[in-house]
């Protein structure tokens, strides 16, 4: 069964730093490409920060480019957002998502429960 499960979210005054971890299980984490979505309070879930399987390449949204960094561990099934210089509209709940093989050629994403992070002011 495919598991993904966010953590290190939390309270972080703004400027402030947090890096989330995702740790996935019941498929190959090596061959699949992962990502970071996040959905603030009364709005659509976005697409945060993207990572191919073997690290490279990986996007960002232009909200956060130069301020948050998407990494995997593949010997440790985990991907990472850095998330630095922290603003109060940052403020979200955060997923972790996997796309996910599903037989020869077909995909499928998958989704954390996610993590909440809150940025004051």
């Amino acid at each position: 069964q495919v598991q993904l499960v966010e953590s290190g979210g939390g309270l972080v005054q703004s400027e402030k730093s947090l890096r989330l971890s995702c740790a996935a299980s019941g498929f190959d984490f090596s061959r699949s490409a992962m990502s970071w979505y996040r959905q603030p309070p009364g709005k659509e879930r976005e697409l945060v920060a993207g990572i191919g399987a073997l690290g490279s390449p990986t996007t960002y949204s232009d909200s956060v480019k130069g301020r948050f960094t998407i990494s995997r561990d593949n010997r440790k099934n985990t991907v990472y957002l850095q998330m630095n210089s922290l603003k109060p509209e940052d403020t979200a709940v955060y997923y972790c998502s996997a796309e996910v093989r599903q037989g020869s050629y077909a995909m499928r994403d998958y989704w954390g429960q996610g993590t909440q992070v809150t940025v004051s002011s």
